[in-house]
């Protein structure tokens, strides 16, 4: 390897001489014990390097190691169920050899290299493949087969293949093309900056179902798509992310930690393990992959860990998976390109984030999507992307949100005055939107029922009515309000207390079905309209408000999925509605 020279350090970076032949990306060894870096400019034979670990006591003299490649994971068995720092270095085994703290400059594989793998061949001998085919399979946990595939830029005549137990290392097939003999390895490695390729981007079209009412009803994601939630410090962003990790129908999820508090990165990996997926009971870890990079490592990693998070992410997409990866948070990423810009003597740009930081955040995002997956097969995955974002006190004209909302097309807006309220989750309904209604509205019209678009429609009519009419309340009082008006707000306190206030900790409201949220939402529109009827009969606003139905309507989010599915229990708080207002009328005529 090549060797440079540090003339300077200055915290995160570090400056080198002697490094013509150098390209920009290509991973370092920096100093006498070898921490990991990456070249983030060149100025004649000067490379100038993100350290990615704790630079103190490395000083000018020093060696450089440069590569020559570029800073890469590892791809293959053995990602599920694993915990990484930002730079893919397995913590669990660091921590068996070294103890609590990370040893600055250990190295250790990315992947276990002694666990054996039982390999079932999908081709034969003889067969013809191309990128992004599958040689075979392996069983990495009882949730999720993880498929071997032929790595871009290869195609050929498969002259080899094997079967059986065999470690992530060992040929398990070879492939001739015109040029040369290919050894295919269970696992292959990628540039955690260079998107991996696909045949073709199509429009998402079905939605990420969260169980969150809020999020799936008014504001929903569509599977492939990208997502922002900003909000104040305590105002439950983590929380939310927490939950869509639990809960969505997404096949894989990789969290990636960034720079979050170590009590928040602990809690994530104390309650995963005990979590059980919804859809088959096994444990939600068998189908997560966490980057855990806390605050108190070093600030250049930050970066590192949200590429190696996309890049993993990627992977399982390219197998025909739904993933979603969430990014908690960009914000504290955006801090350290800050920092790194700040120490390069750049120009600074608004509030003294880069002035590529917008382009930057555009990156990111624009590598999740939907697309047609490379292969001879025609097959399909999806990335959706939900980044949390913590502007200082909630400030949502912050450059990051404000760089954030140019590229993702739902906003999730978080709310301290709501999260002192204690309404999980604290997303204001009159700051947040989705561009994603019309993409899903066929889904739902199929899937769910025919009129839910117009039932959401009512809905979020009624909450901005309510928010006009709260104004003139405050001034003159409920009272002076007409009986329409005051049934327009108590129908909003339902949706707002009945329908989009959940708890996550209880059983059965922590999670919400697609079908179960329209015919909860249906029932309170359905009450309002009954209402409006009954106010043109003559029937007392109190009348109406007295209805011991209401309190039916007020604990539908605890009937259990399982009852609603064989009894209809929802359904039948419909019915009585409108058996009350039948005999509402009857008496007053």
């Amino acid at each position: 390897m090549k060797k440079g020279t540090i003339i300077r350090t200055a915290g995160p970076l570090v400056v080198a001489s002697d490094c013509l032949g150098a390209k920009m990306y290509d991973m370092v060894r920096v100093g006498d014990i070898g921490l990991i870096g990456e070249i983030i400019e060149l100025r004649e034979d000067k490379a100038f390097i993100q350290v990615y670990e704790d630079t103190t006591g490395i000083g000018p003299g020093e060696p450089v190691l440069l590569t020559g490649e570029p800073l890469s994971v590892e791809l293959g068995p053995g990602l599920i169920q694993s915990v990484f720092d930002g730079i893919q270095r397995p913590l669990d085994v660091i921590r068996a050899k070294e103890g609590d703290f990370v040893t600055r400059g250990i190295e250790v594989p990315h992947l276990n290299r002694t666990k054996k793998w039982d390999f079932k061949p999908l081709v034969r001998k003889g067969q013809s493949v191309e990128e992004g085919d599958f040689l075979g399979e392996v069983e990495e946990t009882p949730l999720i087969k993880h498929k071997v595939m032929v790595p871009p830029g290869i195609k050929g005549k498969v002259t080899q293949i094997k079967k059986g137990k065999m470690t992530v290392q060992q040929e398990a097939a070879v492939i001739q093309d015109q040029e040369a003999e290919h050894k295919i390895r269970l696992f292959q490695v990628w540039s955690i900056r260079q998107n991996r390729k696909v045949k073709k981007r199509i429009m998402p079209e079905n939605p990420l179902v969260t169980g969150q009412r809020v999020l799936d009803t008014l504001f929903p994601l569509a599977k492939g798509g990208t997502a922002c939630v900003p909000g104040p410090f305590g105002s439950g962003k983590t929380v939310v992310q927490h939950q869509l990790a639990k809960w969505s129908d997404a096949q894989i999820i990789v969290f990636v930690a960034c720079g979050e508090r170590g009590n928040e990165v602990a809690d994530l990996l104390l309650s995963f393990p005990e979590l059980k997926d919804p859809s088959t009971g096994r444990p939600l870890m068998e189908r997560t992959v966490i980057i855990a990079n806390t605050s108190n490592m070093p600030v250049a990693a930050r970066e590192a860990s949200i590429y190696t998070g996309m890049t993993i992410a990627e992977y399982f997409r390219d197998m025909g998976y739904s993933v979603a990866l969430m990014a908690d948070s960009s914000s504290r990423w955006a801090e350290a390109l800050r920092e790194i810009s700040g120490r390069m003597e750049e120009m600074p740009g608004e509030e003294g984030y880069p002035a590529y930081l917008a382009s930057r955040l555009a990156e990111f995002y624009e590598r999740a999507g939907k697309v047609k997956c490379l292969g001879s097969e025609d097959r399909e995955g999806a990335l959706s992307v939900i980044g949390a974002v913590s502007p200082p006190g909630g400030d949502l004209s912050d450059p990051v949100v404000q760089s954030t909302l140019k590229v993702v097309k739902v906003f999730w807006a978080l709310d301290d005055k709501l999260a002192n309220e204690r309404h999980f989750p604290a997303i204001n309904w009159q700051n947040s939107y989705s561009l994603y209604v019309d993409n899903i509205k066929d889904n739902w019209q199929e899937e769910v029922a025919e009129d839910f678009t117009e039932i959401r429609q009512e809905a979020m009519k009624l909450l901005e009515e309510e928010s006009e009419l709260l104004e003139i309340a405050r001034l003159v009082g409920v009272e002076s309000l007409s009986d329409t008006e005051r049934l327009v707000l108590e129908s909003a306190k339902s949706i707002r207390e009945d329908f989009l206030h959940q708890n996550a900790f209880h059983p059965q409201d922590t999670y919400t079905s697609l079908r179960k949220q329209y015919l909860m939402l249906r029932i309170i529109i359905h009450f309002h309209n009954l209402g409006l009827n009954a106010l043109e009969e003559g029937v007392p606003f109190n009348d109406i408000f007295q209805l011991e139905v209401r309190e039916r309507i007020s604990k539908m989010k605890f009937i259990s999925e399982k009852e609603q599915e064989e009894e209809d229990s929802v359904h039948d708080v419909f019915i009585e509605v409108d058996r009350s207002f039948k005999e509402l009328i009857k008496n007053k005529g």
